[in-house]
């Protein structure tokens, strides 16, 4: 809550004085009462809502973008970057969620790429229900890019961040972008 006395904002535990002269004690915000507050023309204000989804959002209601863009700078010049020598691109929302679908995707399989290794050096087959996990994951990320990809708008996007749900609000599945297979073990 914000504390205002006239056209100024008051700060909590410290002392004030009003226009009559008058000084308050450090602890009138936590002393007085509502009448007392406006009794001397202290008018407590809403906080503002500054919350945002950073996920979505640079601040609050500024939209990231979901395509990538060439950095320009303030004269509309393309900004080279110093290590490559190649125009920057500030990577949309697309490009940055195909990433992380693909890190999951890796991550998920990493526990079971030494059966992999196995039957490339010892031909020892790999177990099925592994091979079917791995199949199943390069489905579900392969299905979550292109869910990504064929967004045309932030309220699409951010659709895919939602957990379906039955008539009583009970999830009944993943959101689209987390809808991973369950881990074998």
């Amino acid at each position: 809550m914000a504390y205002k006395y006239k056209d100024r904002y008051l700060k909590v535990g410290k002392a004030w004085q009003d226009d009559d002269g008058f000084k308050h004690p450090y602890n009138w915000s936590s002393s007085w009462s509502a009448d007392d507050l406006k009794k001397w023309g202290v008018v407590v204000e809403a906080d503002v809502d500054t919350s945002y989804d950073d996920r979505f959002y640079w601040a609050k209601s500024i939209e990231r973008k979901l395509e990538d863009e060439n950095v320009v700078d303030q004269d509309d010049k393309a900004v080279i970057d110093p290590i490559t020598g190649k125009q920057m691109v500030q990577l949309g929302l697309k490009s940055i969620w195909v990433a992380k679908t693909k890190e999951t995707a890796n991550s998920l399989m990493s526990s079971s790429d030494w059966y992999v290794t196995r039957k490339a050096e010892a031909d020892t087959a790999i177990p099925s229900d592994i091979s079917k996990y791995r199949t199943d994951v390069r489905t579900a990320s392969k299905t979550i890019e292109d869910k990504i990809n064929a967004c045309s708008d932030l309220d699409a996007f951010k659709a895919l961040f939602v957990v379906p749900v039955d008539s009583n609000g009970n999830p009944t599945g993943n959101s689209p972008i987390y809808d991973w297979p369950d881990e074998v073990n």
